[in-house]
């Protein structure tokens, strides 16, 4: 993967300068050689390239590469959509193509610097070469695009030293590969990091993905304050790409933001991306309008209040980063006292500051990406100031990301997910012109905020067990997405639709589902999905022309002021313990799974560290459901007689169905092998591990296991079933904690467990922890063989049930030698 990536980020940047070499060495011929559609589209797909190359790499070694794959991605983006829609006859001249050039080549000329200065200060030379190379290339593309005199051929030299940088880079990875490791061209090495980079890298604590957010406010910005400032002449469709481009890439921010557990941050990209993509529909006014278009003040208000919210919570995170985001709380309020919102000097004066702070932010991210936080940004002052108060304290530790049902690779986007019901509420009750329904912004508001947004929450909420929720979240978004399009905009027109009536008919006996539901969740979910019902009401008799005057502003801000109290909860669950604004609990107490307060632990089984902590519960007497080569069993320590009996009562094990015991190596039963007749030690050694369990006599040797009285709920009186399981992570375990206790992860009568889940549904209130790994690769339980007989010196007969062809040849062809 490491040398994947690394070599197809070499490959595509050397492409990619290729292309534009050629471009700009022929930009002065009459016919070029590359059209600019076709360069537009080929950098289309060495972008999106670039961004897999980055993301992947990411996953081992975040670092000065992950940020120039995203920020080249990006970059080449959003120019190759410009090249087309030259190529289009969108842009028309010189003048066209400078004022849609600039803002882009201006945000990267200094990003690019940023990214190279500090890779040099970190000797990472090969990288801050291309950075430096690219940087400059912009530079010089400014230059020609304001004088014509410069020429071309600067740009083009720029390109051409990053596709010889590029090549070099490209020959020694191949080297690397080839040789296995043993020629390394100088600079080519991306193996060799530091020890403390790698283990703050896979610590979850730092979100590496937040550079290349912090650049992308940068690139809106830029568009938005080249204007106030003189640089270009004109807002137009021509820069509509930087900011849908930035837009789209920041919800790709947002998703791997979650993936770095980073909450707060995720949510702040979510609700920039909303800028963006407000601010490029606002452009693309002239091919439905003439007038410039307005915005609807109540709406910025609300959202510069959520801005200032999460400032608050991001201090306890970072002081800077919690001053950086009250450049966000100005910048709402400044297009709610501009009529014309981002046509107007006061917000363009506000996209001025935040460039110029995203940039110092990005060198900040990006120099304490590389080192230990040389750059103070004031991180945990604010949390060592509450560690002294009792009424507040912060949640800390593994359980801080703990996931519902099941194990996720995901925080929690509840947060963000109530913040755009507030968002889309509000926006709904802008009511506008019905004759020029797009001449006041709110379809981005309602289809981005309140549709794609909710989407992006309800999956990572699926993906946390929160079935309900999830559903939820997936439903209203899909209903703001239609709803907002149809009525916002301009395509619902005058006329009420009959098939517009009988979909949200649909759309409320979903909802209707999901209220009843609620009543087993909690208090406030219960209300926010009954508000959400007083929405698609006010929808229905608008498709009717039945609607009160009035009863759409109430039901919206009924709705909007419901989701804003559980955006507040959501996001004081996530930082403190306790319940400082609590959901409240359901209106329908349920006994059993779910209705008591006792937390079962979920840890994914990929992690070493989730095995330990298994481990730590069962020698301090808990009871786990954990993965095996065959189906999920519920396990107890052998040495902890309290923890067997609890297993036992818990599963409400029969007499008939005794529990068995499991070893990891038969060295745990060395202190006892004079008690195994020798022919039947040689066929245990011969038949583990394996999904086999052997049912051997009991005898002295279940004395040295410790398990003392409880020895009487494990086996029968005359027998006992043992066995090695074919299981890395089992045997892992209990070389950890010692022989266990095992028993199926049901409760009796019931069918065998195959995935975690089903562990916790049927006894997720009566376990400590479960160890998560998914679906098991079998659906039956092992395969049991009576080998009493063997014990006392005599091959007898014995039972065998369903075992694999491999293992039947091993069985006969062990008994075949005697």
């Amino acid at each position: 993967g490491r040398f994947t990536s690394s070599f197809t980020f070499s490959l595509l940047s050397h492409s990619g300068s290729l292309l534009l070499t050629v471009h700009f060495y022929t930009v002065s011929r009459a016919a070029p050689v590359i059209p600019n559609t076709a360069l537009g589209i080929l950098l289309l797909i060495l972008s999106s390239l670039l961004a897999y190359a980055g993301i992947r790499r990411s996953r081992r070694n975040p670092s000065l590469f992950l940020s120039l794959c995203l920020t080249i991605s990006v970059f080449w983006c959003s120019y190759g959509a410009v090249f087309i829609l030259g190529g289009q006859g969108v842009l028309n001249d010189t003048g066209d193509f400078r004022n849609a050039l600039v803002p882009g080549l201006a945000t990267f000329t200094l990003a690019l610097l940023i990214i190279a200065v500090v890779g040099f200060l970190h000797r990472e030379v090969i990288l801050a070469m291309i950075a430096s190379a690219l940087s400059f290339a912009s530079a010089h593309e400014i230059a020609m695009l304001y004088n014509t005199a410069f020429g071309s051929s600067a740009v083009a030299c720029n390109y051409m030293i990053v596709c010889l940088i590029g090549g070099y880079f490209t020959l020694g990875r191949f080297l690397y590969f080839l040789t296995k490791e043993k020629i390394i061209l100088p600079g080519t090495d991306l193996s060799k990091n530091k020890t403390h980079k790698h283990i703050k890298s896979t610590s979850g604590s730092v979100n590496h993905f937040a550079i290349t957010g912090l650049i992308l406010n940068m690139l809106s910005a830029s568009v938005f304050g080249c204007r106030l400032l003189g640089v270009t002449s004109k807002l137009f469709i021509g820069q509509v790409p930087w900011l849908w481009a930035s837009g789209v890439y920041q919800i790709g921010i947002c998703i791997l933001s979650y993936r770095a557990m980073d909450t707060l941050m995720a949510t702040f990209f979510g609700f920039t991306s909303i800028l963006k993509f407000a601010g490029g529909y606002s452009l693309l006014y002239p091919i439905w309008q003439p007038e410039e278009p307005s915005f609807p003040i109540p709406l910025l208000v609300v959202f510069a209040i959520l801005f200032a919210i999460l400032a608050l919570f991001l201090t306890l995170k970072s002081l800077v980063d919690g001053l950086y985001l009250l450049f966000y709380v100005a910048y709402c309020i400044a297009i709610a006292c501009c009529p014309k919102g981002f046509f107007e000097g006061g917000p363009q004066g506000m996209d001025v500051a935040i460039f110029v702070a995203s940039a110092l932010m990005t060198l900040i991210y990006q120099y304490n990406a590389e080192e230990n936080a040389i750059i103070p940004t004031g991180k945990d002052v604010v949390k060592t100031f509450l560690a002294r108060s009792s009424f507040l304290k912060l949640r800390e530790g593994a359980d801080v990301h703990a996931p519902y049902l099941g194990y996720s690779k995901y925080a929690d986007a509840e947060i963000l997910g109530y913040a755009c019901s507030v968002l889309a509420s509000f926006a709904v009750m802008v009511t506008g012109d019905s004759k020029a329904p797009l001449a006041t912004v709110v379809v981005p508001w309602v289809v981005v905020a309140g549709g794609i947004l909710k989407l992006l929450g309800g999956s990572v909420a699926f993906a946390r067990g929160k079935t309900l929720e999830s559903s939820a979240f997936i439903l209203y978004g899909i209903m703001w997405i239609i709803w907002g399009l149809t009525r916002y905009g301009g395509l619902y027109g005058t006329t009420r639709s009959f098939h517009t009536a009988v979909g949200i008919i649909a759309f409320m006996l979903f909802n209707g589902f999901i209220v009843f539901c609620t009543l087993f969740l909690s208090i406030t979910w219960f209300f926010y999905s009954l508000a959400f019902l007083l929405i698609n009401i006010s929808f229905l008799l608008d498709a009717i022309s039945a609607l009160p005057a009035g009863y759409d502003i109430a039901a919206a801000l009924i709705f909007g002021l419901v989701s804003f109290y559980c955006f507040l909860s959501a996001l004081f669950h996530s930082i403190f313990e306790g319940s400082c604004l609590p959901m409240g609990r359901p209106i329908v107490q349920l006994s059993g799974v779910g209705g008591g307060m006792s937390k079962c632990l979920h840890l994914p089984a990929r992690k070493a560290s989730s095995v330990k902590r298994i481990a730590d519960i069962l020698k301090n007497g808990g009871t786990c459901g954990i993965p095996t080569d065959t189906v999920y069993v519920l396990v107890a320590a052998c040495n902890r007689p309290d923890a067997v009996e609890k297993a036992h009562r818990s599963k409400r094990q029969a007499q008939e169905r005794p529990m068995s015991l499991w070893i990891s190596s038969l060295k745990q039963l060395e202190p006892a092998k004079h008690l195994f007749a020798p022919l039947l030690w040689d066929f245990m050694e011969a038949a583990w591990p394996s999904p086999i369990s052997l049912v051997i006599p009991r005898g002295e040797w279940v004395d040295f296991l410790g398990m003392k009285d409880s020895a009487k709920y494990v086996g029968t009186p005359q027998s006992v079933a043992i066995r090695i399981p074919d299981c890395s992570v089992t045997t892992h375990l209990i070389d950890l904690v010692g022989p266990i206790v095992v028993t199926s992860a049901n409760p009796t009568g019931e069918a065998d467990t195959t995935h975690h889940n089903q562990v916790y549904a049927k006894l997720g209130d009566k376990v400590d922890a479960v160890l998560c790994d998914g679906p098991s690769p079998e659906n039956i339980a092992s395969t049991v063989v009576d080998c009493t007989k063997i014990n006392s010196g005599n091959i007898g007969f014995f039972r065998v049930g369903i075992i694999p062809k491999s293992q039947v040849k091993l069985i006969f062809s062990f008994f075949m030698l005697f």
